[in-house]
């Protein structure tokens, strides 16, 4: 709900501050007094169209503040006008587009006096009341169309996935076994195979001259060097003051004698073979292209290959994978058709109970010739269906029914739109009506002001009124006055209670307020309207 509203340098406005409650409340005035520049004022807030002309003579900028009360939760709307250049919006403090504004205002009030903030001339939003109206079998209905669109969705995308046509998937796949062909065939299974083969390469290739060179260099220990350590131990053998010398002579000869061995062990191992060195060098060159490429080791080579078979696989499955989606399309498609058809029945058949509903409170609103009708038709298929709902009005009797927006002056199109939330309750949470009693009075001011009360039990409705039976029934009354300072004329708002609200009230019946008579109709206004208004709700 609005819990407070601020409107300064707004026409002949200076400064307003209102705090206000739930429920209805009236904002009364005389004819002149700045009542519709309150509703020019929400209108800003909802993203209106700004006009510098709005600004007060003497000021530089208009500026508009609502803050509303959400679960809880508070969201501040402001709206600020030059006399020259743009606007400016925010939301919440932080600068926003005039849009933004308008996309966060439309959940939060229905202003139905200004048609671009009417969300129920909205076609989107004429198919939902009629659903809310038709009931279970339309929402269920609803719910299975957007379920099927949804997976339509999906299964679309998951199609497009499979990708290309059937002659770029047969290219790609012959290139796939080619590549996949080649890895296999090279049977790779140590991943260090390529360090391997290079070492064993490095001793095939120069072979012989190896074989030389292990052989002199075992004949060199196993000779001299074996002999000379055996004598210098000899020597030293039982002399306490160099034991430790003879044991580490000990020690060399016995690691001379092991690398000896081994010297000889290489030099029996390494072999001429001519035959063995051209194996290893023709599997290098295999592993070496496979690295080029596939990858910059062997380990990326396999990984490229595990890739391949999988996107081979995929590929190959690609018949198969298509026509069990196009078969579950199919199915989905079935599903949505009968979904949208249930739809469309339903509404269908709500939409003549409706109608008549709300043409039956027209007739209570001082429309008594006026009849709504509600059109269903085939459309474009959508979230919500394939229908196009229309909401038709025949404002004066012997009128061919229009669409809402285009059949009814001002007060006709608000009475028009009151009927219908009286049927449908379903709205943001604050409503705000305009001219709603322009153009009558008596008996038929006493049914828009219940109706409105009506409302007013599950919404905050806000009402500009010229009529004391519709402003009796609120449970709060705002009256616009203006009054001269100095050279100026100018707009205040104030909240009225007990005395003042009946002095008001007063005025409204008698154009005065001093009038007893009129004082006493008002104060049986008041006390009629608390029993219907307790009644209502």
């Amino acid at each position: 709900m609005l819990g407070e509203l601020r409107v300064e340098n707004l026409g002949i406005i200076d400064e307003v501050d209102l705090v206000l409650g739930g429920h209805m409340t009236a904002i009364t005035g005389e004819t002149g007094a700045g009542k519709t520049l309150l509703v020019e004022a929400l209108d800003l807030l909802l993203g209106g169209r700004a006009d510098g002309g709005l600004v007060r003579p003497g000021a530089e900028e208009a500026r508009v503040e609502g803050r509303f009360v959400v679960d809880d939760d508070e969201v501040v709307l402001a709206r600020v006008v030059p006399k020259q250049g743009r606007s400016r919006a925010y939301l919440d403090g932080r600068l926003a587009t005039a849009g933004e504004l308008a996309a966060r205002g439309r959940t939060l009030v229905d202003l139905h006096g200004q048609h671009e903030h009417q969300s129920l001339l909205v076609p989107a939003e004429q198919r939902a009341l009629l659903d809310r109206f038709a009931g279970d079998e339309a929402t269920r209905a609803r719910a299975d169309v957007g379920a099927a669109r949804a997976e339509l969705r999906d299964l679309d995308a998951q199609l497009a996935r499979l990708g290309g046509d059937d002659r770029t998937r047969a290219r790609e796949a012959d290139l796939l076994r080619f590549q996949l062909a080649e890895i296999d065939a090279a049977a790779l299974e140590d991943l260090d195979e390529d360090t391997r083969l290079a070492g064993e390469e490095a001793l095939l290739g120069d072979a012989a001259a190896h074989a030389e060179a292990l052989d002199a260099a075992f004949a060199h220990l196993d000779g001299p060097a074996v002999d000379g350590l055996g004598a210098a131990i000899a020597e030293l053998a039982g002399r306490a003051p160099f034991a430790g010398a003879e044991d580490r002579l000990r020690r060399l000869q016995a690691e001379l004698a092991e690398v000896a061995h081994d010297l000889r062990v290489e030099g029996e191992r390494v072999v001429v073979d001519p035959d063995r060195l051209a194996v290893v060098r023709a599997r290098r060159r295999v592993l070496s292209d496979l690295r080029r490429k596939f990858g910059d080791t062997l380990a990326e080579v396999v990984a490229y290959r595990d890739d391949v078979r999988a996107r081979l696989a995929a590929l190959e499955e690609h018949e198969s994978r298509a026509a069990r989606l196009g078969e579950r399309r199919d199915v989905v498609g079935s599903t949505l058709s009968a979904a949208n058809a249930r739809l469309g029945a339903a509404r269908r058949e709500a939409a003549g109970p409706l109608a008549v509903a709300v043409t039956g409170h027209l007739a209570e609103l001082a429309m008594p010739g006026a009849r709504l009708e509600v059109a269903v038709e085939p459309g474009t298929p959508g979230e919500d269906g394939a229908d196009d709902v229309t909401l038709l009005l025949a404002a004066n009797p012997g009128e061919a029914a229009r669409p809402l927006a285009r059949a009814a002056s001002g007060g006709e199109l608000s009475r028009a739109m009151l009927a219908v939330r009286v049927v449908l309750s379903e709205a943001p949470p604050t409503l705000v009506f305009d001219e709603v009693d322009a153009g009558i009075g008596g008996e038929a001011g006493v049914a828009v002001g219940r109706a409105l009360a009506s409302l007013g039990g599950k919404h905050q409705v806000l009402c500009v009124t010229h009529l004391a039976q519709v402003a009796a029934f609120a449970d709060e009354q705002v009256v616009v006055r203006k009054h001269r300072a100095g050279s100026r004329t100018v707009a205040g708002a104030e909240v009225v209670a007990g005395d003042r609200r009946v002095a008001e009230l007063a005025r409204m019946l008698a154009g005065v307020v001093d009038s007893a008579h009129a004082h006493r109709h008002a104060q049986e206004l008041l006390a009629a309207a608390a029993v219907t208004r307790a009644e209502v709700r």
